[in-house]
């Protein structure tokens, strides 16, 4: 049975997850394979999940990778539910980039 496509709210929510995720990634300063590797998933996974390439990752790889980048999953959610607030925190307590993803190119 063919998968069915997404409609564009979800699209959008999985463009919101992989920002949130890519942008935690980059402010702990670790590299895909690093949070991969501790996170127990395949580097293939981070990258798609970050290049919006996977818009519904399952629950425990996002459970997974938001405990890696010392993210709870109530912030995460927050982040992609929230139109225009971006309120996500790197894990020493600094701000995460607030840049808006509604600015990300549409995926693949």
């Amino acid at each position: 049975m063919p998968r069915r496509r997404l409609d564009p709210a979800a699209q959008l929510r999985g463009q919101k997850l992989a920002f949130c995720l890519t942008q935690a990634r980059r402010t702990s300063g670790r590299s895909a394979e690093a949070v991969a590797h501790s996170a127990g998933i395949s580097v293939e996974t981070v990258r798609s999940i970050e290049k919006g390439r996977t818009f519904t990752p399952e629950f425990f790889t996002v459970a997974a990778l938001a405990t890696e980048l010392g993210l709870s999953l109530d912030e995460l959610y927050a982040g992609v539910r929230q139109p225009a607030q971006n309120n996500l925190h790197a894990p020493d307590g600094a701000s995460a980039d607030t840049s808006s993803p509604a600015d990300l190119p549409t995926g693949a």
